[in-house]
């Protein structure tokens, strides 16, 4: 599956580097710990999360996430957006909360 269709699935705003939809997924990660998340996602995973802030780039950038997927209607910071841009890392944003982004994604990729 690829990035794309998750976001024609779940109407998901696509908030950076367009050409990330393309990027295939490996399955998905859900936490709000960065160091957590270096631990334990892998490679392709999307990463559910609420952080906004600058340094979920740097993580999803180094662990090479197809994605990062901000839950609960809050955006990225400008900020956050611009360094994403650079690093081609892809953001995507929904309104839902983390269980139900979660549980529909689990749905999709199972």
């Amino acid at each position: 599956m690829k990035v794309k269709d998750l976001v024609d699935q779940l109407s998901l705003d696509v908030r950076s580097f367009n050409d990330g939809l393309g990027n295939d997924i490996t399955g998905a990660y859900v936490s709000d710990l960065l160091s957590d998340v270096m631990g334990n996602s892998k490679k392709g995973n999307v990463w559910i999360t609420l952080q906004t802030h600058l340094n979920i780039v740097a993580v999803a950038s180094m662990k090479d996430l197809s994605a990062i997927i901000i839950v609960g209607g809050r955006q990225a910071q400008e900020e956050t957006i611009k360094k994403a841009e650079q690093e081609k890392v892809t953001i995507l944003t929904t309104a839902l909360p983390s269980f139900e982004a979660s549980g529909k994604i689990y749905q999709i990729l199972k």
